[in-house]
């Protein structure tokens, strides 16, 4: 996506970070996700060491020699988003003055990972040595052959362990435990149901307890728009692909999937009841409002406005709302993806180059361990974040197993530096460890692309034809996963 400013992530963002077309949404954009999560609050221009940060050009020609390590690392963030640019850059300083061996040059090129390059520098072997992925691309780059092996370095990954096994097995060959290790996952986020306190506090709703079920959602809309005044219950997309991103979600939350082999997998009973409880809340109950063909940033302007209920979102949403339109934190909660299925997944991570010599390797590593793997440091330096007036308190990325020490501590620290109310998120948190988490399908940009049509359907043709949208849609994402590479 085109970085438009500081806006949460959506489709695709396969963190989750970055969404792989080219919607007109920066929350759809460029790297590092936690840093776009704290990066709502812009501290100023930023000196950058030569030697340390800034516009690499990925060629992967990064060496060893005579003991010293030279390695580039992608996903720098961009000088626009200056406090996170300084954390990254001062940790850079940190890691080579603990480690005067090992010299690391951050790559800014943005996005991250651009769908009209990323494709062609990875055929090409022009990707960084330790280089930025969506979740999504990760089995793509592993059968490739352009990324290196790292099974026999796992035991210098700190805290693999106390990784969620499901994120971990994206970077192995084949999705399984007993595959080689190819990534490490960094960061993650899950969809969830972002609410207004207020409006529910308004319509007789208890603002602590959001809604499980789809058919609550429709009772809870319907009671929310009856507030009168423009205000809409419950709000969905149906364009730019955001569509067909929350079309899947909303199978994935139900039980379903998208794509089983080489088939779509959701012209069934699943698939009708998704379109079924969207045409009656905007058709019957008329609890959608009448503005349709909704793009990413329109959801958040109308939560910002305190005109809209509820809608799918991911928890740094949150922060966007605030910073953009005012909304008091106090006001925004997030529950659990409705429906007792499974909720969908995003998230990054970094992979090595096949080029990078066992050196370049262990360099690498070290620096992962650095920036994304210890708690109190890098990523999880909330102190530093509070003091340099970035919110705090978001809970992602949340990429350690429940219950580790290591999870409690990082939460504990968190919390202890809070600048958004964490009890906020606690609908959302006490679901997590009971949903099943599904990553994006295979060609996902392509699928969402004609989902919007079936959404637009559903949310603008009062007697739309569910059956015969989801057989329509069906044989195109046949056709699609029939002609992927």
């Amino acid at each position: 996506m085109t970085e438009i400013g500081n806006s949460p992530a959506g489709p695709g963002r396969g963190t989750g970070r970055r969404p792989r077309a080219a919607l007109p949404s920066p929350s759809l954009s460029h790297g590092r996700r936690h840093a776009m999560m704290a990066g709502l609050a812009v501290l100023g221009a930023v000196a950058v060491a030569a030697c340390s940060s800034g516009g690499s050009s990925g060629s992967g020609t990064s060496s060893s020699s005579g003991g010293h390590v030279t390695i580039t690392v992608g996903c720098e963030p961009p000088k626009t988003q200056a406090a996170q640019r300084k954390f990254f850059v001062d940790d850079i300083q940190a890691f080579e003055k603990a480690n005067p061996s090992i010299t690391v040059t951050g790559d800014d090129t943005n996005p991250c990972d651009d769908p009209a390059t990323f494709d062609a520098k990875l055929a090409s072997g022009k990707l960084d040595n330790v280089f930025y992925t969506y979740f999504t691309d990760a089995a793509n780059v592993v059968s490739s052959g352009q990324a290196a092996d790292i099974s026999k370095y796992s035991g210098q990954i700190k805290n693999l362990g106390n990784l969620q096994t499901d994120l971990v097995n994206l970077y192995r060959q084949g999705d399984s435990a007993s595959g080689a290790l190819y990534g490490i996952p960094v960061s993650n986020y899950t969809l969830g149901l972002l609410y207004n306190k207020q409006l529910f506090q308004r319509a007789g709703l208890n603002p602590s307890q959001p809604p499980t079920t789809w058919a609550q959602v429709r009772a809870d809309a319907k009671k929310i728009s009856a507030l009168g005044g423009g205000i809409v219950g419950y709000g969905d997309y149906s364009a730019a692909n955001v569509g067909g991103w929350h079309f899947t979600a909303e199978m994935y939350s139900l039980g379903g999937t998208m794509v089983s082999g080489q088939k779509a997998a959701f012209d069934n009973a699943t698939g009708l009841q998704v379109l079924q409880n969207l045409q009656a809340m905007r058709w019957t109950d008329n609890s959608m409002g009448s503005k349709q063909l909704l793009q990413y940033n329109d959801l958040p302007q109308l939560m910002g406005a305190g005109k809209l209920g509820m809608y799918v979102a991911a928890p740094d949403n949150v922060t966007y709302i605030h910073q953009e339109y005012g909304s008091a934190y106090s006001n925004l909660a997030e529950g659990p993806m409705p429906g007792n299925g499974g909720t969908l997944l995003g998230g990054d991570g970094y992979m090595f180059s096949k080029k990078d010599t066992p050196a370049q390797i262990e360099a690498g590593i070290k620096f992962l361990n650095f920036e994304f793997l210890t708690p109190g440091a890098g990523q999880f330096n909330f102190a530093r974040a509070k003091a340099a007036g970035q919110p705090v308190g978001l809970p992602e990325p949340n990429i350690w197993t429940a219950g580790t020490a290591v999870a409690q501590s990082t939460t504990s620290d968190e919390d202890s530096n809070a600048t958004i109310p964490v009890s906020n998120f606690a609908p959302y948190l006490s679901a997590a460890p009971n949903m099943k988490n599904e990553i994006e399908p295979p060609q996902a940009q392509a699928i969402y692309a004609q989902g919007d049509k079936v959404m637009a359907a559903v949310l603008t043709e009062r007697n739309a034809n569910l059956k015969q949208l989801l057989g329509t849609f069906s044989s195109q994402v046949n056709s699609i996963l029939a002609n992927q590479q």
